[in-house]
């Protein structure tokens, strides 16, 4: 038995969360429901000019909320990030072990720097869009990756986000290399449209002769694959991914489990923010398969993660949410 379900390595991000009117990205030529990096200044702007008061701070980062997901549900996880000897650095790795997580950062270890920030700002149609400051998190390279925690894994979760940079798109080649090398499945995510969209030829070189699981919602896909609808846009994605997971919002989510397709249907809830839902899907997702669930079992898991994820502000579960559901999707 491996000491973790999980290994995984992305961007490490304090999360600062706002409720804005959908007036605001028009008087701050904010581009709405996607994540644009900005530099520091640009971000700080955007923060005075929010007229409300902060609902959340917490750590995050695409890949981070996957596998504070995998720890929610009893799962285990090493996380792979960089943070900077500041305030918000020190927040961050107390978070992370706080939220049952290993990994690689060492307080007495941490470089000068700016620990980077996500200012997530929600509207009243539940859409999420992220002005982001990588901060030091955008200088991550494979000095950050730990072989022997990869080694004793079964999965690892490689966040899409690092292709934005030569040094990030290095490390994810290397995890999915010694992954390879030591017989650990590897899983990626495409993590946004805009990414897929601008990366796409890195993205072919990272996921070279392709991936056990990939996670995906339908844009991304289709952005992907070149098509312009989901089921031309799964049939290519046979040629890249033993298997994949596709997030369709409202819709549920669609999963091949290398021999069928599985249709995992959506639960009714009053949406409030929709940030973090994929990142919970695919966490809750990884811990069912790596803990003796099904394909179908551990999508209906992470499908209902998701919708609370969803009906609450911030990309977490509440405290015994995790045991519910779980009693809820194997006693049905």
């Amino acid at each position: 038995m491996k000491k973790y379900n999980v290994y995984g390595i992305g961007n490490a991000l304090v999360d600062i969360e706002f409720e804005v009117e959908e007036e605001f990205f028009k008087e701050n030529e904010i581009e709405k429901g996607v994540m644009t990096l900005v530099d520091e200044e640009r971000q700080t702007k955007m923060v005075k000019a929010i007229d409300g008061e902060r609902i959340k701070k917490q750590g995050g980062g695409s890949a981070a909320n996957t596998m504070i997901g995998v720890s929610q549900f009893g799962g285990s996880g090493f996380y792979s990030c960089k943070v900077a000897n500041d305030d918000y650095g020190k927040f961050y790795m107390n978070d992370l072990t706080k939220a049952g997580l290993d990994t690689n950062l060492n307080q007495d270890k941490l470089e000068e720097g700016i620990t980077g920030k996500c200012l997530v700002m929600v509207t009243p149609d539940a859409d999420r869009t992220m002005n982001t400051f990588l901060g030091i998190t955008a200088t991550l390279d494979s000095s950050a990756i730990n072989e022997e925690a990869i080694k004793n894994a079964d999965y690892v979760y490689i966040e899409g986000y690092l292709i934005t940079s030569d040094n990030g798109k290095e490390a994810m080649k290397q995890t999915k290399a010694l992954a390879e090398k030591h017989g650990v499945k590897t899983s990626i995510t495409l993590s946004d449209p805009a990414i897929v969209n601008f990366f796409k030829p890195s993205f072919e070189e990272v996921i070279g002769k392709g991936v056990d699981l990939l996670f995906c919602n339908e844009n991304e896909a289709m952005q992907y694959t070149g098509t312009d609808n989901l089921l031309e846009a799964r049939e290519k994605l046979k040629f890249i991914a033993k298997r994949f997971a596709i997030t369709l919002g409202k819709n549920g989510a669609m999963i091949f489990d290398g021999d069928t397709f599985i249709d995992i249907e959506s639960y009714k809830v009053d949406a409030i923010d929709s940030n973090g839902a994929g990142d919970m899907f695919a966490g809750a997702f990884l811990y069912g398969i790596t803990n003796g669930h099904s394909y179908a079992n551990a999508g209906k898991i992470a499908s209902l993660a998701a919708s609370k994820i969803v009906s609450k502000f911030g990309p977490r579960l509440e405290e015994g949410q995790a045991k519910e559901i779980l009693t809820s999707v194997v006693v049905a």
